[in-house]
């Protein structure tokens, strides 16, 4: 009894790296799906309205055309503000050289050889790949947006088929399982990201309007960061919060006034995320922190910016579906609150 029970414990640990691993090295094929699957969950209820008053095919294209002008409007605002900070930084090289060499002088001063390191590993061959990876990254994101796209129309052809092939299977537990995490999923992913998206929204306004009291350039440039990056917990706010602090150091000439800056936007993605936040969730989406940061950083691993961005979701997901029957429902009941569980 216990050979075979630790026999089963090895195959599904087995079964698992294999599925991680696939997972990883095929990230071309299942990263898209998954963002496919993650934007057909959003925009169901839109495209199941307008295909009850209208032809399938119409309410499909209406759609589509609000997702691309969505995705094109987030790209674009992104754009602008890395593109406006990055202007400010060129014209103002002089200024940020100079920062560099106090720094490094002070670093060096107190035994860290940073021009060294500089040297080494941050030379003119560095550059050069740095900018062929940088176009690669722009290629490759241009292809995965287009499979995303491609995947979601089909999608979005094929729930109800998809729907009436799960009811009329066989097994009624593993068919209820299946339609009630998918609808449950949906409904989750959808609140997951009107939350996130409205707390974006005022994180940017908040840290937008401080850097502008501050005095700080490209106030709303870091108010339109700081929104982007928030869509990535944990890492994003960091980013948003490092990256204008460095900004304002050469800038003010100060580390006092840095240090201010850096504190009183710490206070803002403090308050936004662990005080509102969660009391607008709820408790429908409690997961616990450590977990979130640990699907961040997995999925970054596993699939790299993408990953970031629809770990916690993907997360979400499986946890609802876990919380469907009863043998799995302990893994939503350990790592958060219930999510949508069924208590059949």
């Amino acid at each position: 009894m216990t050979a075979d029970r630790g026999f089963r414990t090895a195959v599904v640990l087995i079964a698992t790296i294999a599925i991680l691993a696939a997972i990883h090295f095929a990230s071309s094929v299942f990263a898209p799906l998954a963002f496919a699957l993650f934007i057909i969950a959003i925009v169901w209820p839109l495209q199941n309205r307008l295909q009850s008053r209208l032809p399938k095919l119409i309410a499909l294209a209406i759609v589509m055309v609000v997702v691309v002008v969505v995705l094109v409007a987030f790209a674009s605002l992104i754009a602008w503000g890395f593109g406006r900070v990055a202007q400010g930084l060129l014209s103002d090289a002089a200024r940020f050289q100079l920062l560099y060499e106090r720094v490094t002088a002070w670093l060096e001063g107190h035994g860290i050889a940073v021009a060294a390191l500089w040297a080494e590993h941050f030379n003119i061959r560095w550059l050069v790949r740095a900018v062929q990876d940088v176009t690669g990254r722009l290629n490759t994101t241009l292809t995965f947006w287009l499979i995303v796209l491609v995947y979601v129309i089909l999608g979005l052809l094929e729930v109800d088929d998809a729907g009436r092939r799960v009811r009329a299977m066989e097994d009624p537990e593993v068919s209820r399982v299946l339609l009630d995490g998918s609808v449950t999923t949906a409904v989750m992913l959808r609140k997951y990201m009107l939350v996130r998206t409205l707390m974006s929204a005022v994180t940017g306004v908040l840290v937008g309007a401080f850097a502008a009291l501050a005095g700080l350039q490209f106030a709303a440039e870091w108010g339109v960061i700081a929104f982007a990056l928030n869509y990535i917990p944990f890492i994003g706010p960091f980013i948003a919060t490092l990256f204008p602090t460095l900004f304002a150091l050469a800038q003010f000439e100060s580390w006092q006034a840095a240090l201010v800056l850096f504190a009183g936007l710490n206070v803002i993605q403090f308050v936004v995320g662990s005080y509102i936040e969660p009391r607008i969730c709820g408790i429908t989406l409690a997961v616990s922190p450590m977990v979130v940061l640990f699907a961040v950083f997995f999925w970054t691993f596993l699939w790299g910016l993408f990953g970031a961005f629809i770990g916690v979701p993907i997360t979400i997901a499986l946890l609802t579906f876990c919380a469907q029957h009863a043998s799995s429902r302990w893994l939503p009941n350990l790592l958060g609150a219930p999510v949508g569980a069924d208590k059949r």
